[in-house]
């Protein structure tokens, strides 16, 4: 009767499918091969793999736990006797999860406090760097327990291999006389054969192959007592069956991963056991084989589901490297065109940390390559930047310079040409380059604050100027009323006083909405043209009256008097012009002879000309008198 194994000890999972091969009858063969392709055992071989900021994936699946406890599991690990790969694997995508969030965290507040994104740099808390220490510390012990593991596996081979003669030495000698004696040395090196756990991986199923051959000749070939031999196979069936269901089982199973490393350990039990009879031998086996090959087919489907993506991932990051390599240095010859390449350079990074593992194999090759382009480029930016130096303090003075002349002009009430002085002073903040970044923010504030002031004061003073034009149209409209309801019963003595009265009110009101000012003219024109007409005033007077409501615009004007003087200088010229041309005229007429009719007519129309330019040079006169009252 074959013992119960004691349980397996706790050891580095082992990822490679294992087979029994049960006796071979006598003619017969029983093929017990599951085939696994040999890249997805070396693949999921428990090799130390690193886990950095760099390489870990947010999992959505997996709550992140505080940086407190991640690291108090650290603290467990490194304490415990053979700390988990798988354990140590899932904490560590913890910490660096929580490191990552916690890196974008300041960096956000960095950047809302006014910062570049080019000189942020993380601060490591106390607890952070406790967790990396320990990490560390983790490595190295697992490396020298590892380290420990295969001296004893190779020690533990050469026991299995002295198991295995003494099991041959027992099945040859086919010891009837005290069968009891014999049957207890092979039970006993049994339970030392199943307490040797750690051996090579390369050689775990050459031994047990070789030490199932010897065990089943034991079986087969010694006549061993019925009672014994039929108990056993009858134990041995019904452990091997449960197996069975529970590979079985497996397939329900929805974490792959999970199901292949279960079977796993479901084979190393599968070996624990001792051999069936020879009539159930090959059903019971071709069950277990069955479950197994279906598990085994569907971890390699999902393990080369994961290489195609790695695949896919490499390519991906191999074009944001291919990006930064690609960029033209010589054409960066401007803050702006920095700013610009910087920004795209950070997209890129967030764009690296999205994408997931390449294959194991490319993983080093491909962050160092693209860990140069980015040092390369940054390098670069920081040579233009120092070389920039000079040139932005001497900005800074510039910015200074206008500031203050802002904040001289921004109390000015001269709205046109101080408008006109600020429209300048901000141009010539634009043609300006950079300042240095710890600059950036005070000169500008200090820059807009004037400028904003002094425009929110004009727009406060052009709404209240607004609201008063508007009433001006208003009050005009009103004159204009009168003007058109005169009493027309009143004689022209009567009347053209009240209208005189009636336009220098209409001129005394001041400005109306630019956009209204020719309609308001109009309608007042009009107005006392209709009057005029009327009381048959002459045009003279009308062109005079007409004259002072244009100078009347310009009194109200920003600079009156120098229009009024451009004004007095262009009527003086034309006074002066026509003085000349009536001189001529009444040179000529003396030389004209009236005897005949043609010589009257001109005669006649030469003193239409000069009574005509009498006429205009009295208006000038007039015109000029009421400038000079004016100024």
């Amino acid at each position: 009767m074959e013992a119960e194994s004691d349980p397996e000890p706790e050891k580095e999972p082992d990822l490679e499918p294992k087979t029994e091969e049960p006796a071979v009858e006598k003619g017969d063969e029983i093929n017990y091969d599951i085939e696994i392709p040999e890249e997805v055992a070396a693949e999921t071989e428990d090799a130390e793999e690193e886990i950095d900021e760099n390489s870990v994936l947010d999992d959505d699946s997996a709550e992140l736990l505080s940086i407190e406890e991640i690291v108090q599991k650290l603290r467990g690990l490194l304490v415990s006797d053979h700390p988990q790969r798988r354990e140590v694997d899932e904490v560590k995508n913890q910490f660096y999860r929580s490191l990552r969030n916690e890196t974008e965290s300041q960096k956000a507040a960095f950047l809302e406090s006014g910062g570049e994104s080019i000189d942020f740099v993380v601060n490591e808390s106390e607890i952070y760097a406790e967790g990396k220490e320990l990490i560390r510390k983790i490595k190295e012990k697992r490396a020298v327990l590892l380290a420990r593991e295969d001296a004893e596996k190779e020690k533990n081979v050469a026991k299995k291999m002295a198991i295995i003669d003494q099991v041959r030495h027992l099945a040859e000698s086919q010891n009837q006389e005290d069968f009891n004696k014999t049957y207890q040395e092979f039970r006993s090196l049994q339970q030392q054969w199943n307490e040797i756990k750690l051996v090579p991986q390369t050689k775990v199923n050459e031994l047990w192959k070789e030490y199932q051959r010897h065990v089943e000749k034991f079986y087969d070939l010694v006549r061993i007592n019925n009672e014994f031999r039929e108990y056993d196979f009858k134990k041995n069936l019904e452990l091997k069956t449960e197996l069975c269901e529970a590979a079985e089982r497996l397939d329900e199973e929805p974490d792959m991963v999970s199901a292949f490393h279960q079977l796993q350990n479901l084979h190393q039990e599968w070996r624990d056991i001792g051999p069936v009879s020879r009539k159930d031998r090959e059903d019971i086996w071709n069950r277990f084989k069955a479950a197994s090959t279906l598990i085994n087919k569907k971890y390699q489907a999902h393990f080369e589901n994961l290489k195609g993506k790695e695949e896919e991932n490499l390519a991906a990051k191999t074009a944001l490297c291919e990006k930064l390599e690609a960029i033209d240095y010589s054409k960066l010859n401007s803050v702006r065109d920095w700013n610009n390449k910087i920004k795209e350079v950070l997209d890129i990074q967030k764009q690296w940390r999205e994408i997931g593992y390449v294959p194991k194999k490319w993983n080093i090759k491909i962050y160092d390559r693209y860990r140069a382009a980015c040092d390369f480029f940054f390098r670069n930016k920081n040579d233009f930047y120092k070389s920039m130096h000079g040139e932005m303090e001497e900005n800074l003075k510039k910015k200074i310079a206008l500031c203050e002349r802002a904040e001289a002009l921004k109390d000015s009430q001269d709205w046109k040409k101080t408008t006109q002085d600020m429209i300048f002073i901000q141009k010539e903040w634009k043609a300006i380059g950079i300042v240095p970044r710890k600059y950036v923010d005070s000169t500008w504030k200090r820059f807009i604050s004037a400028c904003d002031y002094f425009f929110e004061q004009k727009k406060l003073h052009a709404s209240s100027q607004h609201d008063e034009e508007s009433k001006n149209f208003d009050k005009k409209k009103e004159v204009v009323e009168k003007i058109n309801k005169l009493d027309t019963s009143l004689s022209s003595e009567q009347a053209l006083p009240l209208l005189r009265e009636l336009m220098d009110e209409w001129y005394s009101i001041g400005h109306v909405p630019f956009k209204i000012k020719d309609r308001a003219y109009k309608e007042f024109y009009d107005a006392t043209e209709a009057q005029f007409d009327r009381l048959n005033i002459d045009k003279t007077d009308r062109k005079l009256d007409s004259f002072k409501s244009n100078i009347s615009d310009m009194v109200k004007s920003d600079n009156a008097r120098r229009q009024l003087l451009r004004e007095r200088e262009r009527l003086m010229r034309q006074y002066e012009r026509m003085k000349v041309e009536l001189q001529t005229y009444e040179n000529n007429i003396g030389f004209l002879s009236v005897s005949s009719k043609k010589g009257n007519n001109l005669v006649d129309d030469m003193n239409q000309k000069m009574k005509r330019i009498k006429s205009e040079l009295e208006l000038l006169v007039k015109k000029i008198a009421a400038i000079d009252e004016e100024l």
